[in-house]
Order: C-alpha cells, then structure tokens, then sequence
C-alpha cells in the first residue's frame, strides 16, 4: 500500500512540474484552465495527506517536494491574481510583438538614416538629408567599408557618341522647390521614417522587390505584369533612353507601377544580375502616389542582395543635386505638356563601375563592378519599359496602370513612352539596338507598340489601365 502511495505521489508532483510549465508556455485561455486550478489545489492537499502515511524513509523526499511547492507557489500566485488568469492576455502578447518590432524598426533606422550635416523639409513631407559623401550607406557594404567615392569623375570614359551639351539642370524634383540645396561634399538622402517601414509587408523585405517574378524570362507565371521592348543574345555594357513620366494610379497599397531601364546578365535563376532606374509610384514604399526617381540592384534574384535607392548599402552617389527616392515634378498630362527624363547607366571601361548619369552630363553615382558576379564583365539582356504588381486582392485583375494608364495605340499626349533608345557596345560607342523585340505578357491590359523615326530614333508607346472588360 505504502509502494502504491509513494507512486501516486510522484507522479503528482510530476503533474504539478509539467503543468506550470505547460502554464507558461499556453497563449489562449479557456474554462477548462479554471477546473485545472481546482483539481491542482485537491491534488496538493491530498498530498498532505499522504505525506502523513508514508514511512520515515520517505521523509526526505517530502521536504524536497515541499521545498518545490514553495519555490513555485508565489509562480501560481502572480497568475492566478485578477480573475483566477494563468497566462498573459493576447492584447498583452501582441503588445509584447509590436514593441519588439518596433525595437527592430529603430535599430534599422539607426542603420540606414546616417547623421546629416543639413536637413531640407520638402513640400511634399519628405525630409531629405544631407550626409557627408564618405558617410553615405554604400560604405557599410563589407567590400567597401572603408573606401571613398572615386575621385576625379571627368576622368571617366564616357561612351562615343554621347552629346555631353550644357549641364542640365537638375531641378526636376519637389524638394527644390525649397530653394536650398546641399553643400559640396554631401549628398542628399530622402530621410526613411518609422511610418514607412510600418507600411512595409515585412521589415526583412523593406526596400526590395519580391522574388517570384525573376523565375521566368517571360515572366508569365507570376503577379508582376510587363510591356517592355528588349535586345538580347549579344554582349551590353550600358542602355540610354527618355522615359515619359506620368502618374499612374496604383489600386492597391501593396502594387506599384514602374517605368524603367534594365540591365540584365544571368539566367532568369537564383544568379539572375540586374541593374535599374527609372522612375515609380509605390504607395507602400513612399506613403503617397508620387512618381519618384528610383534605382535598384540585385546579384540573386531579388533574394538577399539589393534594394531600392539607397535603403541598404551598394549605390554610391556621387551628386550633391539628385536625391534618390525624392517625387519628380512636373509630370506629364493626358492631351497636354509631355515631360520625360533621359538617362543613361554605361560601364566605365577604365574601372569597370556601372554609372548612372541623369540628363545630358550630370552624373549621379554608380555601382562598382565587384557588388556582382555576372554583371562584373557585361550583361547579356537590356530591356525598357513598365512593370506593375497584380495582387488580385479581391479576385480581379488589378485597377493599377501602367504608364499613363492608357493603351498604346492612343499615341502621343495620351499614352505613355520611351524613345532614342539606345546601347553601349563592346567598344564603349551608343548605337540604336538592333533586332529590338516588344512583349506584353498581358497585352489585354497593357500593352505596347514599337517604331523607328529620325526625331525619336528607336521608341515605343506602352502601357494601359489594367482592369477593363478585356481584362477582367
């Protein structure tokens, strides 16, 4: 009887261990919890009991088992104040996540939001920033950390056949409107706030595209959507093109739609390379639906590497005028003024950087050759034109437009274009693309048409509303 006894209580006290802590580690609560407590408290004062019956051998494992009672008594306590509760509420959790991500938010702020020498409150609520150039975010890449800007820029072999003319001015963003500028030695940097990582699907993904439309060269297999001409098969090193800018209505926070130039080496893999810019309006990015000038970068399919503008480290600018990532004014209006921005990204043969150059001469910065693997010799695929996200939040084909958010057949001051597109070849010369191809991979919602003229060189028209009765 004694040997049944002592068996009986250890598992008891075997009981009383497992339950407090499967106590702890529980998230919801119910009525079965509260008859749990009543049966926990019998069961202690049984033990009592039974420690009265057991033989004096037995004495020493009773003390230890009072001492363990003791030690996790004040435990039940605390839990079972305010209402007999044995957990924290889930208003308490979630609580407990939000301030944690928030903690994360200011660590990555702290990171990519470096110390400015001036800041410049732009009309439109940005704040942009003007860091020293040598403190800029490119230089916590562990390739470059500790490196400066290159020195001496008018020393770069820019491509043959390229008209340099009088220094544009730069003057195409909102934040100009101020009327001040960063000194020499600066650069500005569109500063991220808490509220545009809180708009962000996820703090990991903050800045960068999504990966499921780099699988496919013809991208049909996922929710990104394209009109865009390209040349392929040959060896690239740079693209040129004016792109119409617009302000193409996004229907969702989660879309974007973008125009661009792409610079491509790679398969369409987990080693796909590509350099970008243009520009885009991104509701989750940017908080508003401004068409804002962009770049980005990527060694792995959009994984790991890269980001938009200067959001990690990599693109090093170089121009103290230009902020990546600021809104673009004025833009283009249906049946009225055209307005469109011309840029030009070539590889240095001297160096072997990738830079990017804005209008006639102004250089805004460039990539260096040893943030890639592929693009490190030249790229293999050159491709202009829009992109937008289709998310089919409720089922449908999305409302968000691609360019001017009409067809290309309406023509100019009505649809949306590129035209003098042009690449840089082997022997650093700008010459029109040969064998250029147009695709759209959904050409009942967007869609595109190509031609040559003397005033335009190579150029198309593109674009579209998305949703319609053609594209449901």
């Amino acid at each position: 009887m004694e040997k049944s006894e002592e068996f009986n209580f250890r598992r008891r006290q075997q009981g009383i261990r497992n339950q407090c802590l499967k106590e702890e580690e529980e998230e919801t609560e119910s009525t079965q919890e509260e008859s749990n407590t009543v049966r926990r408290e019998n069961s202690t004062s049984m033990t009592c009991c039974c420690c009265s019956s057991v033989s004096s051998s037995f004495i020493a494992l009773v003390v230890c088992s009072l001492v363990f009672c003791c030690l996790i008594c004040p435990v039940w306590s605390s839990l079972e104040s305010g209402g007999g509760r044995h957990r924290p509420d889930n208003q308490t959790l979630q609580a407990g996540r939000e301030l944690q991500k928030l903690r994360r938010i200011r660590q990555h702020l702290n990171k990519i939001n470096k110390p400015a020498v001036k800041s410049i409150q732009s009309v439109d609520g940005d704040v942009v920033d003007c860091v020293l150039v040598h403190q800029q975010p490119a230089f916590d890449h562990p390739q470059l950390r500790g490196q400066k800007p290159v020195d001496l820029p008018d020393l770069l072999e820019r491509p043959k056949g390229h008209e340099v003319g009088g220094m544009e001015e730069a003057s195409f963003q909102l934040w100009h409107l101020s009327g001040e500028a960063c000194p020499e030695g600066t650069i500005p940097i569109r500063r991220t706030r808490e509220e545009d990582m809180l708009r962000a699907s996820s703090i990991r993904r903050f800045g960068r595209k999504g990966t499921s439309f780099a699988r496919r060269r013809d991208y049909t297999g996922s929710d990104h959507e394209h009109a865009v001409g390209y040349v392929s098969g040959d060896q690239f090193y740079g693209a040129k093109a004016s792109i119409n800018v617009w302000a193409p209505r996004v229907g969702d926070p989660y879309e974007f739609s973008l125009s661009q130039v792409w610079v491509i080496s790679g398969s369409f893999g987990d080693d796909l390379n590509t350099i970008e810019a243009g520009w885009q309006v991104s509701p989750e990015l940017y908080g508003d639906s401004y068409p804002r000038f962009f770049t980005y970068w990527t060694t792995d399919a959009y994984q790991a590497t890269g980001c938009y503008n200067l959001l990690c480290s990599g693109f090093i600018q170089t121009n103290n005028r230009i902020a990546i990532g600021a809104a673009i004014s004025p833009t283009s209006s249906y049946r009225g003024g055209q307005f469109d921005i011309s840029l030009l990204i070539w590889k240095d043969p001297k160096h072997g950087n990738w830079w990017l150059q804005f209008g006639p001469g102004i250089l805004v910065g460039y990539w260096p050759s040893i943030l890639f693997t592929h693009l490190r010799n030249h790229a293999n695929m050159i491709q202009f034109g829009g992109e937008i996200v289709n998310s089919k939040t409720d089922g449908f084909h999305t409302s968000t437009q691609m360019g001017s958010g009409h067809f290309a057949g309406e023509g100019f001051g009505r649809a949306s274009y590129f035209r003098n597109l042009q690449i840089v070849d082997w022997d650093n010369s700008l010459v029109p693309p040969s064998n250029l191809k147009v695709l759209a991979d959904h050409p009942n919602c967007y869609d595109i048409q190509g031609g040559i003229n003397n005033a335009w060189g190579n150029y198309f028209y593109y674009g579209g509303p998305g949703r319609n009765v053609r594209c449901p």
